[in-house]
């Protein structure tokens, strides 16, 4: 899953932001315009390049990918044009939830490599420029980790408090679901202390308890391990759960669910942070995002500069949109709906003008592939529409973070068997679902779209066996799209995905206006096209994306394309009037 710092800061940019001179009824504006200061950090400008190290390249015959796999291919990534690698868990894990079950913070999983491999890579992106986040769990560990191994043998082990516990002699615990518990309990009875411990996740995923002050300083401590080898920052997972209200009050029943509101954000969570900054993170030149949880308010104040926590923060209303109601990950037939997601976006860009950082992301490690979720994946629009998404992500205010594989248009594996799955999230809710008679075969219908593997299958390098990534049997099934989507057909068409990321990414270093300009809505309630101006000292850029597979247009009142110049385009020949062939993406300078 899901700090004010003291940072180098790039050489001035000196700009002043304008709001958008747009007062026709086609616009709707969003007050976006900031202090240009506030603006001039490098981690703002950054595009981050996210690399699942399991599936990136394997270079051992193992099946599993590793460090020197990623160490092979460093000349690729710094080809891309990318600023920042964002690495999932490397460290020691049993792999109940791969990776993100840590048994050893400051060891490297063996089925990747050992810490030399890891200081290399670190060395080998430094080298090339190119930045390093660690991904970093720290509401939970595994239950192989020693402090638990420990805990759970006596109440009175020095670890027993690193951990939530309820005594048996207290009856049943309160009830608190687990996201990756098959009974949906998240309290896990240990019969060597008679309790039970808390886990938000998997049983093998116990919850740290943050409320002792002994086992924030651990963490502390850990992290700055991490942070004198030279990384450059840390993608806080989970980070918003890791308070809770020790007095366990009973949860509402209309509570469906809600994490957000029910689960994170805890009586203490924003003083653990503060401290978290005062202690480890303003003593280095480093960049964190935090996986928020919950409404604008409670985002903010993670990355309120006033407040001394975060930098930047990941957000989920935009993300989870498309799904039917009170059923897990299930696709709405109809799709997603267009207007309101245009208005989400704007809500949370104005709000991230106002105090703070965003991020805008389409796809990660906990989402299927953007361009089946998103987009279409059909051999007919696999071409434009991963092209249209690119855009997207590198047009809009707020951290670019770019998922593996989708620069080169991946898509869903869609898997028909439940047994070709290895997602814990998947095969727990499965089990749920066969365990209440459900539909099991529209369960497994719907995973197609929406099911976490779809974004872990390998990197697909070349038609050779296996996609080019490994010469042993993959840990995941390789799309067998391979022979025909993979990064060696791509480097050679000047017209491929691959080189239109790219060039899209130029564009954006080119364009500050792209990075800090004010965000306004074009056409707001149209069902088939986002569009919206971004507008920077004077200059305005319009940027239009059909998200659907037919032509349509968009209503320009107010905007003048007479002198319009492309900026960029995703057909050979790209409109400057407003119509929009399927899945059509143009930047366009007014």
């Amino acid at each position: 899953m899901r700090l004010v710092l003291q940072f180098s800061i790039l050489p001035c940019l000196a700009m002043m932001l304008m709001l958008c001179a747009c007062n026709s009824s086609a616009e709707q504006k969003t007050k976006t315009s900031i202090d240009a200061k506030t603006n001039e950090n490098w981690w703002k400008e950054a595009v981050v390049y996210q690399i699942y190290p399991r599936s990136f390249k394997d270079s051992d015959g193992d099946g599993i990918g590793d460090l020197q796999g990623i160490i092979s291919k460093l000349d690729y990534v710094k080809s891309l044009g990318i600023d920042m690698v964002w690495l999932n868990p490397v460290y020691a894990s049993p792999n109940k939830d791969n990776g993100y079950d840590i048994s050893d913070y400051q060891n490297i999983m063996k089925e990747f490599g050992s810490m030399s491999d890891f200081d290399a890579l670190l060395q080998g992106f430094h080298q090339r420029d190119i930045k390093v986040f660690m991904d970093l769990v720290v509401n939970h560990c595994s239950s192989e980790h020693a402090w638990f191994k420990s805990a759970r043998s006596s109440r009175n082990s020095p670890y027993y408090q690193y951990f939530h516990w309820w005594p048996a002699e207290k009856g049943k615990p309160p009830y608190r679901w687990s996201i990756f518990d098959e009974k949906g309990d998240a309290w896990e009875y240990n019969k060597a202390t008679d309790s039970y411990y808390l886990h938000y996740f998997a049983d093998g995923q116990p919850d740290l308890n943050w409320e002792n002050p002994k086992l924030r300083q651990e963490i502390y401590k850990m992290m700055r391990f991490w942070l004198d080898k030279g990384i450059d920052g840390f993608r806080l997972d989970a980070i918003a759960f890791c308070s809770k209200d020790t007095l366990w009050p009973p949860l509402p029943a209309e509570y469906n669910g809600q994490w957000g509101m029910y689960y994170a954000s805890g009586p203490h969570l924003h003083d653990y942070m503060q401290e978290m900054n005062r202690e480890v993170l303003s003593k280095y030149n480093v960049a964190t995002v935090a996986e928020a949880m919950g409404d604008v308010e409670r985002v903010m104040k993670f990355v309120d500069p006033e407040r001394k926590e975060l930098n930047m923060a990941y957000y989920f209303e935009a993300i989870d949109f498309g799904y039917l109601p009170n059923e897990y990950k299930m696709p709405d037939p109809k799709g997603f709906d267009l207007v309101a997601w245009k208005k989400v976006y704007a809500k949370w860009t104005e709000a991230f003008a106002s105090k703070g950082w965003g991020t805008i992301y389409l796809a990660n490690h906990d989402q299927p592939r953007m361009l089946s979720r998103w987009g279409n994946d059909s051999p007919e629009f696999r071409d434009v529409s991963s092209k249209m998404l690119s855009t997207f992500i590198l047009s809009m205010r707020g951290t670019a973070f770019y998922y593996f594989g989708d620069e080169i248009g991946m898509s869903n594996i869609k898997f028909d068997k439940v047994e070709e799955y290895n997602d814990i999230e998947l095969l727990t809710n499965y089990a749920q679902v066969k365990a209440k008679g459900g539909d099991l075969k529209r369960f497994l219908e719907g995973m197609k779209i929406s099911s976490r593997d779809n974004g872990r299958t390998p990197m697909q390098w070349d038609s050779s066996s296996n996609g080019g990534f490994s010469a042993g049997k993959p840990w995941l099934k390789v799309n067998p799209n391979f022979t025909s989507v993979n990064v060696a057909a791509q480097e050679t068409d000047p017209n491929s995905i691959l080189n239109y990321f790219r060039k899209m990414i130029q564009l954006r270093k080119k364009e500050p206006t792209l990075i800090y300009g004010d965000f306004t809505l074009v056409d707001v309630d149209n069902p088939a096209i986002f569009a919206y101006t971004r507008t920077l000292k004077g200059k305005k850029l319009l940027v239009m994306l059909n998200f659907k597979a037919v032509p349509a247009s968009i209503n320009t009142t107010g905007l003048d394309l007479s002198k319009a110049k492309v900026l960029i385009g995703n057909y050979p020949t790209p409109a400057t009037n407003g119509q929009l062939k399927p899945y059509e993406a143009v930047i366009l300078e007014l």
